[in-house]
């Protein structure tokens, strides 16, 4: 049991000891805490890191994770976590996402599994089982994590893992006015494309418009096609921090298929993703992120025309796409 709970800790003396003294004391210790040390012990080592990360995607859950995991290597590859030349808000927002998951994967272990009288298990698909007291989640990100792994689907891990991934971001906004602008612009362009993906699956209409069956197909997290709209390291440069890259050299240099995207198919419903993703995850407070039609999280300031284009294939892609 301890070995189960504790995998990936050991590098980390004092967090394996309190992880001995919370699981010694099950009744008091909250499984937040044993998420919050086992992240902490992970740290900067990308093997713990990713090992901790893919541990999440096991059983029912297998295959969902690998748009995230894929994203997380080219994070670690750039050198955004790197714990002296990093990112603080990279690091921040990552963590956070982690903890949520370790603590959902905690509870949704612990959590019993009582049979009925026939020898089945008299639990409803769709709904998470039942934690065991003291153990309840720690926040609405985390009971999503749960509801995801009673039952996954593509809609449910979008739904949890966009609500911890805009909970970092809200959290964090402080942390990211010190990135440099063409970072802050990335980080934007990272936002809206998750908004987008989620909308595929959840709001195929929203995001495709006459192409809407295509949708769940496209962006289903088990799939390779998800990677293209989640991906990030076909389009920006693979190195951090991006010193002397400037907003326009960023979107100028992002390429045809990632340009289309983020110009034909994501800039012109703006509006409606950014107002979908706040009612969707309960969020309100997403709304701000989005200041006359343009991102601007993290302070960003710069001309609305570096989310627009007059390729003619990307206005093509924008007319084709309309919801109306």
């Amino acid at each position: 049991m301890v070995g189960r709970l504790w995998s990936g800790a050991g590098r980390d003396s004092a967090g394996l000891r309190y992880g001995l003294r919370c699981w010694m004391a099950m009744d008091t210790c909250q499984a937040a805490d044993i998420a919050a040390v086992r992240v902490r012990a992970a740290g900067a080592d990308a093997a713990a890191r990713l090992g901790l990360a893919a541990s999440f995607y096991r059983g029912t859950a297998r295959g969902y994770g690998r748009a995230e995991l894929s994203f997380l290597r080219w994070t670690i590859a750039r050198g955004a976590l790197h714990p002296a030349s990093g990112s603080p808000w990279w690091r921040a927002v990552g963590d956070h996402l982690l903890r949520d998951k370790t603590e959902a994967r905690l509870l949704a272990d612990a959590a019993p599994r009582p049979r009925s009288r026939g020898g089945t298990s008299p639990h409803r698909p769709g709904r998470p089982r039942p934690a065991p007291a003291g153990r309840t989640p720690s926040s609405p990100g985390v009971a999503l994590w749960l509801e995801f792994l009673a039952a996954p689907s593509p809609a449910r891990w979008f739904r949890a893992h966009n609500h911890s991934v805009v909970t970092g971001y809200l959290r964090y906004e402080g942390l990211a006015e010190a990135e440099l602008p063409a970072e802050r612009f990335m980080i934007n362009v990272a936002l809206a494309r998750v908004f987008f993906t989620h909308a595929l699956v959840a709001r195929p209409r929203l995001a495709l418009g006459r192409l809407a069956p295509l949708g769940r197909w496209l962006a289903d997290p088990r799939g390779g096609s998800v990677g293209f709209f989640l991906d990030l390291r076909d389009a920006f440069p693979g190195r951090y921090p991006l010193t002397g890259v400037t907003v326009a050299g960023l979107s100028a240099a992002e390429g045809g298929l990632p340009r289309a995207l983020d110009c034909g198919l994501i800039a012109p419903k703006l509006r409606a993703l950014y107002a979908f993703a706040a009612e969707t995850l309960e969020t309100p407070a997403v709304a701000r992120l989005l200041r006359d039609g343009v991102p601007r999280y993290g302070g960003l300031t710069l001309d609305p025309r570096a989310w627009s284009s007059t390729w003619p294939g990307i206005r093509l892609a924008a007319v084709v796409t309309q919801s109306r």
